[in-house]
């Protein structure tokens, strides 16, 4: 289990942005896929955004595309996402995942797991 640490929730205005800040530390593999998956109350864990080390390739929900952007600090295991025109819909707890190797975006190949950050979209 990896040491995840999460930062950028909160609330903002319908049409508004944020942004997401991850850091892995403790993720020593030169090769490492990290992401963002969200939960709304009533509603199944989904997935919102990944990003591999080695090729640099992203992955994005197709409630988020267009509108979410990921990237990553070459420098260091911290991953960003960008959230802009956010929308009530996005209204959700937002985990940050991480594991070594290239991985495919779905919750069962992630092995570690932040605590959660909130992100409230509300007028």
């Amino acid at each position: 289990q990896l040491n995840i640490v999460e930062s950028g929730g909160g609330l903002v205005r319908p049409g508004g942005s944020l942004r997401l800040s991850c850091q892995v530390p403790g993720l020593t593999s030169e090769y490492w896929t990290i992401g963002w998956f969200r939960r709304a109350p009533g509603k199944e864990r989904e997935e919102v955004s990944c990003i591999r080390s080695r090729t640099g390739t992203v992955d994005y929900g197709d409630s988020v595309k267009g509108r979410f952007t990921i990237s990553r600090d070459a420098a260091k295991t911290t991953v960003y996402l960008q959230m802009n025109n956010l929308k009530p819909e996005d209204t959700a707890v937002y985990y940050c995942v991480a594991e070594s190797g290239d991985r495919l975006c779905l919750a069962r190949w992630f092995g570690s797991w932040g605590q959660g950050t909130q992100v409230t979209v509300s007028s």
